[in-house]
Formats: structure tokens, C-alpha cells, sequence
């Protein structure tokens, strides 16, 4: 185990969980969410494995909750059946399953794209299917999720507030925004330096990337799309809360600094994502305003969101024509990414991984056995078919989870999780390469559990009454 600088955000962190408790401590798990590449530790002897500040407060929180005086019940209460906790311990035993087995199962069968590190440096090349370290690490980091995940929706599923999520959301949104620009700073003045601390993780860090003469954020994540990635579900979540309140005013500022973090990022993955949840949203909005009772404000914003896509786009596309940046900056970005090395060498990932999930008959190779570039086709190639309906199921299950009435807080935070839990799914569909979708994901998940099934608790308590 070898110990790094960024060691102590963790322990601070841990320190602070243990003497507020979850709740009133949330922010202080949530404010590691924006330090992606800053390790709690490195592990030299499982291949330079690297457990990250958040991955290591994921493990404290559910031992908080778990050692807690009379939580056990509600613990197994958070996997009632055919609840996103149910789906989501199924996906958990068909991801042991196949990733203890499979992979010596079909060894040799198929190839793969694995990681690999020669001299020094990482690379992505084709090897026979064989069991890896790789697939212990995937199972483990799923499991830091699933555990987040059990955590927060046991802890809230009987709370009557909805300030600690906000809180939380909203630091995690103000030091992301911070790490953005103080990357791009200390770039400009030469002196990355200053953050080489918090970047200790065993990962390849895109320090120095440009687009079109462009810096490329990455914040406190080792490249632009995944600060992009975590980004992305900061914004869904403020953007549907102040369309519930707009005179919020803690919702106005962290959708502003949310916006201009996206649209900074450079990340390609990020704006095709982003133009995809706003369709995606916009569309829902329109249909749920269709019914007669429909506020006159809600309409108003439906159509006053559509008339500026519209004059946005319009605005774009005449840009795109006429100056000249413009339309240099948004080929790279967008319009030539797929005939890009990595367009290409992406394309050739999800090729092969669909090849694996026909070679292993849709059973699947095992978590960290294959790479893609899409997380449905990663789904496929790791935990095959049953998994991936079981996941499917999960995230159509937090979907549908109750969220009403409007008058309760916790309602409109339930919906504003949800949109966050989307623009990630949004952008996961697009590049995400295993099928563990991060544990800032299963954190919004748990939370959204909780707080629907507290909901759901009183409204059949009133009924009963």
C-alpha cells in the first residue's frame, strides 16, 4: 500500500463523516466527488491499482450505516423486490458470477482489448481472453458503488429534509467549478505543478491537451471527459431543480457554474451528451405538459425552452459558416471526431466487444476483461445479456421511482436527481467503457432511492390513516 499527499482529503473527510454523521455530513463525501484523479492510496502489488479518495469514503459510509444501532432492517428494506435496490443486488451477482468465472471459462476463445502498461507507459492492445488483476478491480470498484448506493438510500429513506442533499450538491458543484479554472490557470501561468498533488492516482493524466490552441478543463480528473462525465450530472440536477424553483437563488448560481464548466470542458463525449439529455428532456416536458392540468408558467417554459434551442442552433450552424474559429473548433469537438485516430480506435473497440459477447454466447467475459466505447455494448461484453437487462431494469426502475407530490421538497429533489442520474446515463451510452457507471452515479441513485421511498412510507402511512 503505498501512501500519497492527496491520502489526507480522505482521512479529513472520514474524520468529518464521523463526528457530523451522514446527513448533516453528506457534503463532506459529495466534495470528494470532484477529485477524480487524487488516490487515497496506490496498491503497487495488484498492478498499480489506484483507490481514490471517494472510493475509500464510499467503504465509510456504508460501515457508518451498517454499524448503526437498529439499521440492519432497513438495510435489507432498501433491496425490497423489484426496487432499484433489488435490480441493482441482482446485477451484483451476475457481475461475481461472470467475473470468477468466465473469464477461465472462455480463455482463449476470444481476443481483447485490455490495458497494458510496457516501460512505463499505458496502452490499450489485443490479447487472448484470460483472467487479470483487472478483474478483481472492476468488481471491486462496481462494488464501491453498489455500497454507496445501499448506504445513501437506506440513510435517507426516512428523512424529512432535503437540505443536506442540496448542500452537498452544491459544494460538490462550487469545488468542481474551482479545480476547472484553477487547472486551466495554473496551465496558462506554467505552473501545474501546484495540482500534481491531488493528481496521485495510477492514471494517464491529459495535463497538457489542447483544441484548437484550446486548454482542455479537466479539473481534478485525469482527462476532459470525465471531468465532463461528472459535470454532466451536476447539470442535469440544478437544471431541473431551478426549473421547479426558479426563485431559488442557490439553484440559479449552481446552474451557472454547472453550464459554464460543460461547455468549457471540451469534451466531445460532453456536448454530444448534453445536446442529447436536453432533447431527451425536452421532450418529456412537452408530453407531461400536454395534460389539461398544466400550469400556464409550465407550458410557458416548455415553449419558451424550445424557441431558444431553436435560436441557438441557428446561431451555431451560422457560425459554424462564417468565422472561422468557430468552425475549426466544432469540427474537432464534433463534425470529425469519428474519423479521428480515437474515432476510429474507439469504433474498433466496440467491435470487438460485441464479437466478445457473441464468442462467450452472451454470457460475457467478466468485469475488466473487455474495453468499449459505449457502456450498453460494454454491458454485453462483460456481463452478457442477463446483466445487462438487470441493469437496463435497474435504471428504468429509479426512472419510475415515485416522485410526488410537487409540494413536498423532496419530491422536486427526487425528479432533479433523476435528471442528473440521465444526462450521466446520457453520456455513458456514448464513451463509457466498462459498465460501472462511477460512484458520484450510485450516489445520486441511492439518494434518489431514499428519498422516493420516503415518499412513498408517508403516503401510505396518510392513506392508512
Amino acid at each position: 500500500m503505498q501512501f500519497v499527499p492527496s491520502t489526507v482529503l480522505a482521512v479529513l473527510s472520514i474524520l468529518l463523516l464521523l463526528g457530523l454523521g451522514l446527513h448533516r455530513g453528506l457534503w463532506a463525501f459529495m466534495a470528494l466527488a470532484p477529485f477524480g484523479a487524487a488516490a487515497a492510496f496506490n496498491l503497487p502489488a495488484l498492478g498499480g491499482a489506484t483507490i481514490g479518495v471517494l472510493d475509500l469514503a464510499a467503504v465509510a459510509i456504508f460501515c457508518m450505516v451498517l454499524l448503526t444501532r437498529g439499521t440492519a432492517g432497513s438495510l435489507l428494506g432498501s433491496f425490497r423486490p423489484f426496487g432499484p435496490g433489488f435490480w441493482f443486488a441482482l446485477v451484483m451477482v451476475v457481475s461475481f458470477i461472470a467475473t470468477m468465472f468466465f473469464p477461465r471459462l472462455f480463455a482463449g476463445e476470444t481476443s481483447v482489448f485490455l490495458i497494458a502498461r510496457i516501460e512505463g507507459m499505458t496502452r490499450i492492445l489485443q490479447f487472448p481472453l484470460q483472467p487479470t488483476t483487472g478483474n478483481i478491480t472492476q468488481l471491486f470498484r462496481l462494488m464501491l458503488g453498489f455500497l454507496t448506493f445501499a448506504a445513501l438510500a437506506t440513510s435517507f429513506r426516512r428523512t424529512s429534509t432535503v437540505q443536506p442533499v442540496l448542500t452537498a450538491l452544491a459544494v460538490a458543484t462550487a469545488i468542481n467549478f474551482a479545480l476547472g479554472w484553477l487547472d486551466v490557470l495554473t496551465f496558462q501561468l506554467g505552473m501545474t505543478d501546484l495540482m500534481s498533488w491531488l493528481r496521485s492516482a495510477n492514471y494517464a493524466m491529459h495535463i497538457t491537451d489542447r483544441m484548437v490552441g484550446m486548454k482542455r478543463m479537466i479539473g481534478g480528473f485525469p482527462e476532459a471527459s470525465s471531468f465532463g462525465y461528472f459535470t454532466l450530472g451536476l447539470f442535469g440536477f440544478w437544471m431541473q431543480f431551478w426549473l421547479l424553483r426558479p426563485e431559488n437563488r442557490l439553484g440559479r448560481w449552481m446552474l451557472a457554474l454547472s453550464t459554464i464548466s460543460v461547455l468549457r470542458s471540451t469534451s466531445s463525449s460532453a456536448y454530444i451528451a448534453l445536446v442529447v439529455f436536453l432533447g431527451l428532456f425536452a421532450l418529456y416536458t412537452i408530453f407531461a405538459n400536454l395534460r389539461p392540468e398544466t400550469s400556464r408558467r409550465a407550458f410557458m417554459l416548455a415553449a419558451g425552452g424550445i424557441l431558444t434551442a431553436w435560436v441557438a442552433t441557428v446561431a451555431v450552424f451560422a457560425s459554424y459558416e462564417y468565422v472561422q474559429p468557430v468552425t475549426d473548433f466544432l469540427d474537432r469537438a464534433l463534425f470529425t471526431k469519428l474519423d479521428s485516430q480515437s474515432g476510429v480506435e474507439r469504433m474498433g473497440w466496440n467491435a470487438q466487444a460485441l464479437q466478445n459477447a457473441w464468442d462467450t454466447y452472451g454470457l460475457g467475459a467478466g468485469l475488466g476483461s473487455v474495453r468499449a466505447s459505449n457502456w450498453v455494448i460494454a454491458c454485453l461484453a462483460s456481463i452478457g445479456v442477463p446483466g445487462t437487462v438487470l441493469f437496463l431494469a435497474f435504471m428504468a426502475s429509479l426512472g419510475l421511482a415515485p416522485s410526488r407530490p410537487l409540494s413536498d421538497p423532496r419530491a422536486i429533489v427526487v425528479r432533479a436527481l433523476k435528471a442528473g442520474c440521465l444526462a450521466m446515463l446520457c453520456a455513458a451510452v456514448l464513451t463509457h467503457s466498462t459498465p460501472d457507471m462511477g460512484v458520484f452515479f450510485f450516489a445520486l441513485a441511492g439518494l434518489l432511492t431514499g428519498l422516493s421511498r420516503a415518499l412513498g412510507i408517508e403516503s401510505t402511512a396518510a392513506r392508512a390513516g
